[in-house]
């Protein structure tokens, strides 16, 4: 496996710890009954500050995970892995991870600049495909 997939694969397992952590989160603050319902009405209590957060940066991660893996599509099919898309995917890795905590804990301007490594980091490996 190329280390542009391994990277893919890890940014997946990353997304359910991310779901995890805000389903855990907002079970706590709504509750099971409500979360466990058909949601059919509005939570008599809302969530926290926290899981708000966290779930806008299992959302980010959902939008940045469809152009991180079709960058690791087109390296891996044009067959033009190289040390430098598997540096940039692991920057991506590197950047979703710290993203996590950053969102939560509202860390400004920390949290965008994180956020650009891993865009630029994926642009940067499509970009080096068609050169």
């Amino acid at each position: 496996m190329t280390p542009e997939l391994t990277a893919l694969a890890l940014a997946g397992l990353l997304q359910a710890v991310q779901f995890g952590l805000y389903a855990l989160r907002a079970n706590l603050d709504v509750g099971p009954g409500y979360t466990m319902s058909a949601r059919d009405r509005a939570p008599s209590r809302e969530l926290s500050q926290l899981a708000g957060r966290l779930q806008r940066a299992l959302n980010n991660h959902f939008e940045g995970l469809i152009l991180f893996t079709l960058a690791v599509v087109v390296v891996t099919l044009s067959d033009q892995s190289t040390t430098f898309t598997a540096t940039c995917a692991y920057i991506y890795l590197i950047a979703r991870v710290a993203y996590v905590p950053a969102y939560a804990f509202g860390w400004r301007p920390g949290r965008s600049l994180i956020w650009f490594a891993g865009f630029a980091a994926t642009l940067l490996m499509i970009i080096s495909t068609l050169i």
